[in-house]
């Protein structure tokens, strides 16, 4: 009875080995090559799949998502004979499991290496500045080759990033020096245009403002010198309606003589020819001697000559 267990036994693990190795499951975004005696029968795909045990065989199991693989910092000469290091990052797909396996030993590492290899005749071709200022460019090249290369391999390069481009340090100390200047110059330009535009807001402040001061000293000179000649007029109107004789002119005169002869700067003052009619009849009445008109002067012609006398100031 025991050699018939131990043989029972043995069956039972061995139809529990076959029947794992006859259910194969392959979760999803993934596929499985399989091969039967080393030859590729069939691509297996996810979910539940059945080989034949012992015969058939999982060569490689590949997970067809979308991979990212950074690369390590590659050193680059540029067309001005710079060393750049630049790190790169590739987005991936595999597109054939069994072209990914197939068709190179190692696609991961055929990748990197020729990525390295169209990284340097791009960069080669290009100087430091263009460099630092075409990542677009660049990584628009890389993809194009990868592609293109890669294609056959069963994989689809999806975007190539550039991680960093670093110079060398002392193109890194120009650079920053450089940087500084512009700043400090752009710093300059917008203070010079503040204080110009500042000075030109001062200067048309001052300009309206004189111009508003000019307009409300001519107005106001032309509202005195409407003033003064609605004064005159009302002046002259009293006068006339009042119908004044000589003798109130005369009078008048007389008092405007000492106001005229005031000023420091009048040496020489003219009294009007017409003053003597009205010194005449004013004459007459307060008898003053000497008078033009006055009984028993005059100069010898009844006063009926008349003169513009001068007057000259001490």
């Amino acid at each position: 009875m025991a050699p018939i267990v131990i043989v029972l036994i043995i069956l039972v693990v061995l139809v529990f080995i076959a029947l794992i190795k006859t259910v194969q499951v392959i979760p999803q975004a993934s596929a499985a090559i399989v091969e039967r005696f080393g030859r590729y029968t069939r691509t297996l795909s996810a979910g539940l799949n059945i080989v034949v045990p012992f015969i058939d065989t999982i060569r490689n199991r590949i997970d067809l998502r979308e991979q990212v693989v950074p690369f390590p910092p590659q050193p680059v000469i540029t067309q001005d004979n710079l060393v750049v290091n630049i790190d790169t990052v590739i987005y991936y797909q595999v597109t054939d499991a069994r072209a990914a396996t197939y068709e190179v030993a190692s696609y991961i590492q055929a990748i990197e290496q020729l990525t390295v290899t169209t990284l340097r005749n791009i960069i080669g071709g290009m100087d430091l500045e263009r460099t630092l200022t075409s990542r677009e460019e660049i990584n628009a090249a890389l993809r194009g080759v990868l592609d293109e290369a890669t294609g056959k391999w069963g994989i689809r390069v999806n975007r190539v990033e550039l991680k960093a481009i670093e110079p060398p340090t002392s193109i890194q100390d120009s650079m920053e020096k450089q940087m500084r200047a512009d700043r400090d110059k752009r710093a300059a330009i917008l203070t010079a245009e503040g204080i110009r535009q500042s000075q030109i807001l001062t200067a048309e402040g001052e300009k309206q403002s004189a111009i508003l001061r000019a307009e409300g000293e001519s107005k106001a000179a032309a509202l005195r010198a409407e003033g003064e000649a609605q004064a005159i007029r009302t002046v002259f109107e009293s006068i006339h309606a009042g119908d004044p004789d000589q003798k109130l002119l005369a009078y008048q005169y007389l008092q405007m003589l000492p106001k005229i002869a005031s000023g420091d700067a009048n040496k020489l003052w003219i009294i009007p020819s017409e003053l003597n009619d009205a010194l005449k009849g004013l004459g007459g009445i307060v008898n003053i001697p000497g008078a033009p008109g006055a009984g028993g002067g005059g100069n010898g012609d009844g006063g009926t000559r008349r003169e513009t006398p001068r007057l000259d100031k001490d």
